[in-house]
């Protein structure tokens, strides 16, 4: 039997590690792009043919003619926001109702989710998270606790099925003393415009789809939205996302056996930021930092914020590799670096107690960063054309990374446009 396969693309940092352009170059290896958690948060840009794209909800191959697209169970999607992205691309002359299906099974964002989301916030004070406030969180929580609205629902007594929702949403919104309702009214009917623009998608049985999409000889690439340290189990919690960032959640995310998944590409950034609150032992507060946020355009697709941004931390990356069984690795942004004398890069953590491990611990927060220093390399490498043409001591900071992370870096992005990306020999 001609049995396709299916490969996972996911980032290995805290997000923001550039996994939207990988997809889009590595599309054309694949018949299906299939997106399995996240919400619309996470922003995956592209850049090609002098226009710039992000991407929310959608999966990242659409760009691509005669592939199929599909949006996972494991996903939570506002049809607002989704219905501002897809028509910014239908725009753009891409035809989405052609190339995208939606699982029933995915969970909808009420416009009261965003609502609890502040509220939530609020309650925290100083312990925070720092979400989008897109609603997010409360969306999954409410899967979790067999109280979510599906896109399925659409399709059979919606109203009722969203009143009685948004009324228990309001008792939880008058028991947290929240008051502040201004632009909801706006909001529910854009909201509602979207259910409707959705109606135009087909919307399918996604673990059907995908397992018989296999069968039928097509090979799936599962793209994942974040990165491994947002993973809600693995992650530096509780400052972490609401579903499971890692590969297994590509499993349940899409309905896909375990043993159907064959490469795990590993997305990292050639140093490493983070968006929102939560510890980071890498970051730098001096102006290195500074000076990476600048030449890496560090701020969110989706939400503008200022990246938080530090040296590469290969306790944490090798972590990543181990719980996503990483068969492949995929360097981002190595231009970033072409200006500095020295590149750092934290080989181990010190403890609070003093001692020293290379394994990452249960708690990060006051652990201090143990550094290797290597040369720069100082060559502007935008305009590499091939490995061949990399100066020798950036040849030897990917020997020392593929080294200590025991694993294979089989692409290098030198810039953000398509072209500016190096498949290795």
């Amino acid at each position: 039997m001609n049995t396709g396969k299916v490969d996972v693309l996911l980032g290995l940092q805290w997000g923001d590690e550039g996994k939207g352009k990988v997809v889009d170059v590595l599309t054309p290896r694949y018949d299906v792009v299939a997106r399995f958690q996240g919400g619309p948060n996470a922003g995956h840009t592209l850049e090609f043919e002098d226009q710039k794209y992000v991407l929310r909800s959608i999966p990242s191959g659409i760009f691509q003619g005669g592939k199929v697209n599909i949006i996972g169970n494991g996903v939570v999607l506002a049809p607002d926001l989704f219905m501002g992205e897809a028509k910014d691309l239908e725009k753009s002359g891409h035809p989405l109702k052609e190339r995208l299906k939606i699982s029933k099974k995915a969970h909808l964002i009420m416009p009261t989710h965003r609502i609890l989301d502040r509220a939530y916030e609020a309650a925290k004070g100083k312990n925070k998270v720092g979400t989008t406030g897109k609603g997010i969180g409360p969306t999954y929580t409410d899967k979790v606790s067999r109280n979510g609205l599906r896109v399925g629902d659409i399709l059979s007594d919606f109203d009722r099925k969203y009143s009685e929702h948004k009324e228990r949403h309001m008792k939880m919104l008058t028991a947290l003393g929240w008051t502040d309702f201004e632009g909801f009214e706006e909001t529910e009917k854009l909201w509602m415009e979207g259910i409707e623009y959705m109606k135009g998608f087909q919307f399918v049985d996604s673990e059907h789809e995908i397992n018989n999409l296999l069968r039928s000889g097509k090979n799936i690439l599962c793209e994942g939205a974040q990165g491994t340290m947002l993973d809600v189990d693995f992650g530096s919690y509780p400052f972490v996302t609401s579903s499971n960032t890692i590969c297994a959640g590509a499993c349940t995310g899409l309905g896909i056996a375990p043993n159907k998944v064959g490469n795990v590409y590993g997305i990292m950034k050639a140093y490493c930021t983070r968006v929102g609150a939560g510890p980071f032992p890498t970051e730098l507060f001096d102006e290195t930092g500074k000076k990476i946020r600048d030449l890496g355009h560090e701020y969110g697709a989706v939400t503008g914020r200022e990246r938080r941004c530090g040296w590469i931390d290969l306790v944490q990356l090798r972590y990543s590799v181990m719980v996503d069984g990483v068969t492949e690795l995929i360097m981002m942004k190595s231009d970033v670096l072409d200006s500095f004398e020295t590149i750092k890069a934290c080989v181990a953590y010190e403890l609070p107690d003093g001692t020293r491990t290379e394994e990452f611990p249960y708690e990060i927060d006051d652990v201090k960063p143990i550094y290797k220093e290597l040369p720069g390399w100082k060559q502007d490498m935008t305009r590499c054309k091939s490995e061949d043409e990399f100066p020798q001591a950036f040849r030897d900071y990917v020997s020392f990374l593929e080294q200590y992370l025991e694993t294979r870096i089989g692409i290098i992005s030198i810039g953000p446009d398509r072209e500016q990306t190096i498949v290795r020999k």
